[in-house]
């Protein structure tokens, strides 16, 4: 398999405060894990600053303006009480939306099988026009929708595994049953949606969890909600929102998962996205937030992403 990373030191650069749990040590966090030797053949590329035109698929232009202009000279300022804005982040939120676009353009020209974008700030709770839960821009929404107007895919399936629920993502979602969100979290939790009766158009597909579970009933979620809905949708593209803070060590969060859970659950989207979707797969970090189980669970998504 010819895996692809994007990176860019600028995601390094957004800055949130001491004691923020979406702080710059997490993406080193990552790379610093995908140095080991066991990553030497993956293809890496600097991640591009992303297209305002890309973002206005997802975002309107008022609002992307909004976020512009708040940006600070120094400092940071809150958007709200976990969202942060520093010189630097409206920068590093574009490159971000231009590493999950060119991902997308990667594997529709078979420069890669997959892709994994280790990107900061996240983006799964991004509202169209809301900024929240630490994310600007809503990188999976973005690069779903660049799939079908740069590549005219008709249907586009994203897999939010974040032990939080990706509000954004159902919100710009939620009445187009071309694009499939599928998503497990802990819950109840922030932000507090994701309930089994939220439906959509009939293209959300939420798997709700009790704090304490482990990546048994995890895998019994997929195995009954996800991964059926998946098949019976066909996707053209996988998406993966991959937040790794379903992690047994993650203070955020109370669930109890290990990396052989991440590690089969990639290995299961991989399948869907080689019987439908001709292996095209991109996954872009989301949460995590203890540093271990952060870095030793997306080594072995990434790892998973190579070795197929």
């Amino acid at each position: 398999m010819m895996t692809r990373l994007y990176f860019h030191s600028i995601f390094a650069e957004h800055l949130t405060g001491p004691g923020h749990p979406e702080r710059p040590e997490r993406i080193q966090a990552v790379m610093a894990a995908l140095e080991d030797e066991a990553f030497h053949l993956l293809d890496r590329c600097e991640a591009p600053e992303g297209s305002l035109e890309s973002i206005y698929r997802c975002h309107p232009e008022h609002y992307v303006r909004r976020l512009a202009t708040a940006v600070p000279e120094d400092g940071i300022i809150r958007l709200d009480s976990d969202t942060i804005l520093s010189p630097k982040s409206f920068t590093a939120a574009l490159h971000g939306v231009g590493a999950a676009t060119a991902a997308v353009d990667a594997v529709m020209a078979k420069e890669a099988d997959n892709v994994f974008v280790a990107a900061r700030p996240p983006g799964h709770h991004a509202e169209t026009a809301t900024a929240m839960g630490f994310c600007l821009f809503n990188n999976a929404a973005i690069a779903a929708r660049h799939a079908q107007a740069v590549h005219g895919l008709e249907r586009v399936a994203i897999f939010d595994w974040d032990v939080h629920h990706g509000n954004g993502t159902q919100d710009i979602f939620w009445s187009d049953p071309s694009v499939l969100y599928c998503s497990t979290h802990q819950m109840p939790l922030y932000p507090g949606t994701g309930a089994k009766d939220e439906v959509g158009a009939g293209n959300i597909v939420n798997a709700p969890l009790s704090a304490g579970t482990g990546g048994g009933t995890f895998r019994e979620a997929m195995n009954e909600r996800i991964l059926p809905a998946l098949r019976s949708f066909r996707p053209e593209l996988v998406i993966i929102s991959a937040g790794f803070d379903a992690h047994y060590r993650d203070p955020l969060a109370n669930l109890k998962f290990i990396d052989k859970d991440f590690d089969w659950a990639t290995g299961e989207m991989l399948d869907i996205a080689d019987r439908y979707a001709e292996g095209r797969l991109v996954s872009l970090l989301e949460g995590g937030y203890d540093l271990y189980g952060l870095s030793t669970s997306a080594a072995a998504h990434v790892k998973r992403l190579m070795t197929g």
